[in-house]
């Protein structure tokens, strides 16, 4: 007998071969190589020894006719689950790679959750528009990547970094409700997350409050976390940008655990010890259940914290032990009732970690937010098919007084990742002329910029708002991941290279004459 695994797009099939029923069909299957592609006639009939672990596991193919349909080359590298190959290489040969079980289930998945946005949009009566590639420059917060014009010389397109200006238009063109699932564009630097393209889920509504989007929008992440994985969410709360910083240091929080920021400045201050007293804020965590932590495990943590990124000169814990009496690094400093202090505001209680930082208030609560973070992935706390989204509200706004002004934006968090953002627009041209002066504009350049936009409002703009949510990290967290690459079917490097096709290359110099450009020597620093 001889075996060969015929897999698909729809997983593995096994095929049979019996030397003593057709030793001709056998000779030609041990001919076979990795990755031929053959075509197999024969009768499906019941496994003497079934796998359970594939789909097909029950039933093989006894093969009466085989043909070899197009030969291959060894692949440079194995195409199986666990691969031997790395990313470079195997962004390389992405088209092979993406034989691979893993990354296809993520394109499917990606599929998936695409018809379901697509799906609950549509039943709400959502109009899928879509809008221009090649637009005008405009400053969004990132470089654009700009495209020379051979028909108006010396002039330049720009690839959109988002569709924010189109989708404003088309609300005040009377469209009521858009939506697209769009690429944009970003030329910045990259990591994890970021790709110089990407994709939106991009929406628009007319005669709306923020209350409106925000339950229109919570639903869609509703319904595709049912339609996807079957959850079924419970309510999804919501908090204010300062809250989140308050309770969490961090404006995207991941609330699937605890360790909830307990400021204890007033408490301390004023004892002696000079980190404390010269402080702006100290505050900590209680990490449950980690009082029996080494002086290895803290010393990790102390490093961890002092790394350059995060910059803080040292970490202070305290432990209760399993009779209640606490323990600190600053013992010399606070006595033990100081001490009980500390675990009545933190809620320690016997075998729990309370992890104190002192410094400048925004430095120290960064800090203390990566490594509650850290902790979090180290105890297992975040789950990665748990769940938990949240909005935040009231982000400042630029004024006179930026911290005390709040504007009508939100953002959308999953899992401690911003998957979307929006805000109820101006739709007054004289507020939104007031808003670019705000933001460093001339009226000149205003009116160069977005002289269009502004001049749309005067034609009975309706009140209006809207949400971008990142579809590419919408995807991956839903897969479990944080790396939007591996969802993506063909990303880029993070030098912004596509190392498959070779992009981008040098053009021809004929191509360079059209377009009227002349190359500069590269500018070496």
């Amino acid at each position: 007998m001889s075996f060969v695994d015929l897999r698909d797009r729809y997983g593995i099939t096994q095929l049979s071969f019996n030397e003593l029923v057709d030793p001709e069909r056998l000779a030609e299957a041990r001919k076979l190589q990795r990755e031929f592609v053959v075509q197999a006639v024969g009768t499906v009939v019941e496994r003497e020894n079934k796998n359970p672990n594939l789909a097909t596991g029950d039933i093989e193919i006894k093969v009466q006719q085989l043909t070899v349909l197009n030969a291959a080359a060894t692949p440079p590298f194995t195409i199986e689950d666990e691969t031997d190959g790395g990313e470079e290489l195997r962004m390389k040969y992405r088209y092979l790679d993406i034989r691979r079980a893993p990354v296809r289930n993520n394109l499917l998945l990606r599929h998936r959750i695409n018809r379901s946005v697509r799906s609950y949009l549509d039943t709400l009566g959502f109009v899928d528009v879509e809008t221009p590639f090649l637009i005008k420059s405009t400053p969004e917060g990132a470089r654009d990547f700009v495209v020379p014009s051979r028909l108006n010389q010396n002039q330049f397109y720009a690839l959109p970094q988002s569709p924010q200006t189109f989708k404003q238009l088309l609300m005040v063109a009377g469209m009521d409700r858009y939506y697209q699932v769009v690429r944009c564009f970003r030329d910045e630097d990259l990591r994890a997350d970021r790709q110089p393209e990407f994709t939106q889920i991009d929406c628009e509504m007319a005669f709306v409050e923020q209350e409106d989007i925000l339950n229109t929008f919570e639903g869609l992440v509703r319904h595709v976390l049912r339609e996807v994985h079957g959850v079924e969410l419970n309510e999804v709360p919501r908090m204010t940008y300062a809250e989140a910083m308050r309770r969490y240091g961090n404006d995207k929080p991941d609330i699937r655990f605890g360790m909830e920021f307990v400021e204890l400045t007033d408490r301390v201050k004023g004892q002696g010890f000079p980190v404390f007293d010269q402080a702006e804020l100290v505050v900590g965590i209680n990490a449950k259940g980690c009082g029996s932590y080494t002086r290895k495990q803290l010393d990790a943590l102390t490093d961890y914290v002092k790394r350059p990124q995060l910059g803080m000169s040292g970490l202070i814990w305290m432990r209760v032990d399993e009779t209640g009496v606490p323990t600190s690094s600053v013992n010399k400093f606070f006595d033990e009732t100081a001490l009980r202090g500390w675990a009545d505001a933190l809620g320690a209680e016997p075998g729990d970690l309370v992890l104190v930082l002192a410094g400048g208030a925004n430095k120290t609560r960064k800090a203390l937010s990566e490594l509650r973070l850290h902790l979090g992935q180290e105890l297992g706390l975040r789950k990665p098919f748990e769940f938990a989204p949240l909005w935040v509200v009231d982000f400042p706004l630029l004024d006179t007084d930026p911290g005390a002004v709040r504007a009508n934006a939100y953002d959308i968090v999953l899992n401690g990742n911003e998957i979307g953002g929006g805000s109820i627009r101006i739709h007054d041209r004289a507020l939104q002329a007031r808003m670019f002066e705000l933001l460093g504009f001339s009226p000149e350049e205003a009116q160069a910029q977005f002289g269009f936009l502004m001049n749309a409002f005067e034609y009975g703009a309706p009140p209006h708002g809207g949400i971008a949510f990142g579809f590419d990290r919408l995807v991956a967290l839903m897969g479990g991941d944080e790396v939007i690459r591996d969802y993506i079917a063909f990303p880029k490097n993070n030098a912004g290279r596509d190392v498959m096709i070779d992009a981008p290359s040098p053009i021809a110099e004929a191509q360079m004459e059209e377009l009227n450009l002349l190359l500069r020597p590269t500018l070496r620093t």
